[in-house]
């Protein structure tokens, strides 16, 4: 095994995931490329970025070629690199400011972002218990219906008496999404035109007047309905005149508003407002920008301080997801949220994923290449093995993004784990507390293998393998296609059952070069051997207390092939719940008169129904807690044809009964007069 350096992360390393200690112990200039594909990387302010190209181009940092370090050496942690992470604390005072920018904090928990160049000092801080990398979010992958879509009648989403729920009147309905919000469609304007969305916090903006953090602006009701009365004069769009760092034809953004709480929506007369996550690399300037999970937090954060502010209930809709951690509500920004449920009158959905097939359903069908993602099984007894297969995809035999694989094990069990290359090499095996850190292979290309006991976070072991591009070769050298083989040994079993996932991401074309004309990051997948039909859902629907939905089809009274599948790892009923998913017609956004309607299909489509539906029930009962909230989602969900009221692993409880939700949180607080 490689041994520690004088100038790696040293004592204070073992409080550093994984990842950031790959990260930070890797060259600066390809921790500059890196920045561009990892969410939660970014290049210091103080590089020029003027003569550094992105994508293939060998990068240097300020044009200076760096030395090739001795075999067994490290360079040291780059000041120029930051990183957004969270940093889990003894206490809840606020961290030295010399070592990091402190940006949230829920009790002892805390977001922040740091040079990589303190993160050994941050890390010998007795205050410090654990820093995690913030996590990779995944974009929305929805399917889009070709063509115009009819328009949605005012009784599609109209859910039973409007006496009851007053259609969400006095609650703050928040999206939290991607693509823009067209604050000035029909969907959105009440009787005299005005929008009715409260305020936009646009998190890739240039940072402008007040705003949550330092980064991004707020657009303002006022401001929004100053341009939606400039845009006649001006003839421009009032989306134009006050614009946002995404604007979207189609906007995936605007489609959930319209969904959960658009004027033909679920939650009609709700408040509006809207998150808008930045995109990554779709970014102008990836290198310099975050779109991670701590931005999620202060979304999250964000919206529910608004509410308070405003004296309303909250309910938000996250149709984002990442595939990283435990999946069992471990992961910091499960912690997160779940802490900010505590508090009664709030309450947070989210789409299930996207990920739920695992096979063509026609010729020439490859969406289960997305679906693949989840592995599992048995290691019987001590000195037995178990095999993986991995597979890498790419195009003329190379993948240009890193792949990155977590197994989870009880704490009961010792495990080793050897990787075999495609090409037949074997690497390891690697023992608990043992690792491999970017050691490079025959063709160029890097391995980073890391077996940890106890993580802090839930106590369990866990082995983490990586497959990285070699970015500093001319030509940059992809990872090698084809099936990677990853054995587990079992050294000392008791219990055996592992689990693990893929932290994929999505396909993307890269700038050719003449020494790579096409090249590609594409995901990897598990062969149809080793993948595991069950437990695909997003990790950012595993929290204890938030609404986890699955996608129903609603024409066919089944859940969509494509809906991601429960448990989480530690055994939970999650999803929780399907409500309509497929072939949904909502708002188009910033696409003018030509269309002002589309159809998407996908569990973003079905977690802002059920975000509109708590909306009404917050509005009938506003102090109803997160917790009771589910509870009553469960208790009176429907089950699909055939089925029983059992929880099943697609289709959570059933699907959701909208009018009896509502009536049932409406007569929380009764007392019933036994009296004879």
């Amino acid at each position: 095994m490689q041994k520690k350096q004088p100038n790696q992360l040293g004592p204070g390393g073992r409080k550093v995931d994984p990842k950031l200690r790959m990260i930070a112990n890797g060259h600066t200039e390809v921790n500059i490329v890196r920045a561009e594909r990892c969410d939660a990387i970014a290049v210091a302010p103080s590089v020029s970025m003027e003569q550094i190209p992105l994508s293939m181009s060998v990068v240097r940092q300020r044009a200076k070629a760096a030395a090739i370090p001795a075999r067994g050496s490290l360079p040291e942690p780059s000041a120029d690199i930051l990183a957004n992470v969270f940093i889990a604390t003894d206490s809840m005072d606020r961290l030295p400011a010399g070592l990091v920018h402190e940006t949230g904090r829920v009790g002892s928990l805390a977001t922040a972002t740091i040079s990589l160049s303190k993160l050994r000092e941050l890390g010998l801080s007795p205050q410090v218990r654990q820093i995690s990398l913030g996590q990779q979010l995944k974009d929305p992958d929805p399917i889009i219906e070709p063509g115009s879509a009819g328009t949605p009648t005012s009784a599609d989403r109209r859910v039973g008496e409007s006496s009851l729920h007053r259609f969400g009147e006095g609650v703050l309905l928040g999206v939290i999404d991607v693509e823009g919000f067209d604050f000035a469609h029909p969907d959105f304007l009440d009787e005299s035109g005005n929008t009715r969305f409260e305020a936009i916090w646009d998190q890739g903006a240039e940072p402008e007047g007040a705003a949550p953090q330092t980064y991004g602006r707020v657009i303002d009701r006022a401001h929004m309905n100053a341009a939606i009365v400039a845009a006649p004069v001006a003839g421009a769009p009032a989306v134009e005149l006050e614009p946002q760092s995404q604007r979207a034809s189609g906007s995936h953004g605007t489609h959930v508003a319209s969904i959960a709480a658009g004027n033909l929506g679920v939650a009609r007369r709700s408040v509006l407002a809207g998150v808008l996550v930045s995109l990554g690399p779709d970014d102008a300037d990836s290198r310099r920008s975050f779109y991670d999970s701590t931005r999620l937090a202060h979304a999250v954060d964000y919206l529910f301080g608004l509410g308070k502010q405003l004296g309303l209930s909250v309910s938000i809709n996250v149709s984002l997801g990442t595939n990283g951690h435990a999946h069992d509500s471990s992961a910091p920004i499960n912690r997160w949220i779940d802490a900010l449920l505590a508090v009664h009158g709030r309450s947070v959905c989210v789409a299930a994923g996207n990920a739920g097939q695992d096979s063509p359903t026609e010729p020439g069908d490859i969406g289960w290449v997305m679906g693949r993602i989840h592995t599992g099984g048995q290691i019987s007894a001590s000195g037995l093995d178990a095999d993986i297969d991995w597979v890498v995809a790419g195009r003329a035999g190379k993948d240009y993004s890193e792949n990155e694989l977590e197994l989870w094990f009880s704490p009961q069990d010792k495990v080793a784990v050897s990787l075999r290359t495609p090409s037949g090499q074997w690497i390891g095996p690697v023992d608990p507390r043992e690792f491999i850190e970017n050691r490079r292979l025959p063709d160029g290309s890097f391995v980073s293998v890391y077996n940890e006991l106890y993580h802090p976070s839930n106590g369990a072991n866990y082995i983490s393998l990586y497959l990285s591009p070699n970015f500093r070769a001319q030509p940059i050298i992809g990872v090698a296609g084809g099936s990677w083989t990853v054995r587990l040994h079992g050294r000392e079993i008791r219990n055996g059952r592992f689990d693990g996932w893929i932290e994929r991401d999505d396909p993307f074309d890269l700038p050719p070069s003449p020494e790579v004309p096409q090249p590609m990051a594409f995901p990897s997948f598990f062969s149809e051997r080793s993948n595991v039909d069950r437990s695909s859902i997003s990790t950012l629907a595993c929290g204890h207390r938030v609404v986890a939905v699955a996608n129903l089809d609603s024409r066919r009274e089944r859940i969509n092939a494509s809906s991601s599948q429960g448990p989480t790892r530690d055994g939970r009923s999650k999803p929780d719940v399907a409500a309509p998913g497929t072939d949904v017609v909502a708002a188009c956004g910033f696409s003018g008169d030509q269309q002002r309607w589309v159809s998407m299909t996908g569990t973003s489509m079905a977690s802002p129904y059920v975000c509109g539906v708590v909306a009404l029930m917050l509005a009938a009962q506003r102090d109803l807690s997160a917790a009771q909230i589910v509870g009553i989602i469960q208790r009176t969900a429907r089950p699909l044809p055939g089925a029983s009221f059992a929880w099943r692993d697609d289709a959570g409880f059933g699907a959701i009964d909208a009018e009896a939700c509502v009536r049932e949180a409406a007569r929380v607080n009764e007392r019933e007069d036994r009296t004879p």
